[in-house]
């Protein structure tokens, strides 16, 4: 189960032109994803509203590169600043990419790359979230393929491989967050592998429930959050796992987050490199969509050539 670990600084950036070129270029350089090439879609039209249903999010991450104008444009910003949680202060860009993959439903993913050689100063997490504050009650999904095992490097590392919608301030009196957490190696006193649903009331003190499914999930899987009528659903792959209510519910509008960063550093000596790619995010406000559902909306996407939409009202 997730411990205190809101030690979070919001210092956030959109990568300007030039530092977002030099993310691209780190980013192709790594090695091929699983399935595919490891090369970026060709870029597209920055609208940042698409017309189609109302009160939807969809992006497939069809994106080009971190330079892509259609990523601000569609409000995305990968993180660069400091704070926590895990290994403070080493949150950086390089591990952010668009790339092929075969086995993805729209052909690219957004992969999230979290390095370290077991020290402080060769240590990266990355981050990536939506900018706009616009998402509350109603549906949360994504596809996402996770990691028992460093793409690599030796394993054993504590890595949390993350998909929550999150309060855009830790202090805030309505704080929300729900989370879906991976822990192939467990932390915090855990073995695992283990997958953790969390849903938070307060940050600090940390005052939140959980549920832990305890077994491997390397792979792809589709992850559903549904906030409605008083209470939180979450479901794996069309499989409820837990359900909160009463105070452990969202109280104000958030942002929906995609990360992956290391707990602590349990051992040093050797690079190893952790991936969680997202092959789609969709939301739908103030409705509970099955996961079946879901996956129609984001089938008719795809049949309809639409890599992004967004008719979410803003804040």
């Amino acid at each position: 189960m997730s411990q205190s670990r809101r030690t979070r600084r919001r210092a956030w950036a959109v990568l300007t032109l030039p530092a977002a070129l030099c993310v691209l270029a780190a980013c192709s350089a790594g090695p091929a994803s699983e399935g595919g090439a490891d090369a970026a879609a060709p870029a597209r039209d920055a609208s940042p509203s698409p017309s189609g249903p109302p009160g939807t999010l969809f992006d497939d991450f069809h994106y080009s590169g971190a330079d892509d104008p259609a990523l601000g444009a569609h409000g995305w910003e990968i993180r660069t600043g400091g704070g926590g949680p895990g290994i403070k202060d080493t949150w950086g860009a390089t591990g952010a990419g668009f790339v092929s993959d075969t086995t993805a439903q729209g052909g690219t993913v957004l992969r999230l790359r979290s390095s370290t050689d077991g020290t402080e100063p060769g240590t990266e997490q990355v981050e990536v979230q939506t900018t706009g504050t616009n998402f509350f009650t109603g549906t949360y999904a994504a596809r996402i393929h996770l990691s028992d095992e460093p793409t690599s490097g030796r394993d054993g590392d504590h890595v949390v491989q993350t998909f929550f919608p999150i309060s855009p301030a830790d202090s805030s009196e309505n704080y929300s967050e729900l989370d879906f957490e991976y822990l192939p190696n467990g932390g915090w006193g855990s073995v695992g592998p283990q997958l953790d649903n969390v849903s938070w009331y307060r940050a600090d003190p940390p005052d939140r429930v959980s549920h832990s499914l305890k077994r491997p999930l390397g792979g792809w899987h589709t992850m559903v959050i549904t906030a409605m009528g008083g209470k939180v659903v979450y479901a794996l792959d069309g499989k409820v796992l837990f359900t909160s209510s009463g105070t452990y519910v969202p109280r104000e509008k958030m942002d929906i987050h995609f990360s992956n960063w290391f707990i602590d550093l349990p051992f040093a000596g050797g690079e190893r490199t952790w991936d969680m790619k997202v092959d789609w995010v969709y939301y739908k406000a103030d409705e509970a969509v099955s996961a079946a559902d879901v996956q129609k909306a984001v089938d008719g996407f795809h049949s309809a050539g639409t890599d992004y939409v967004n008719t979410v009202p803003q804040s």
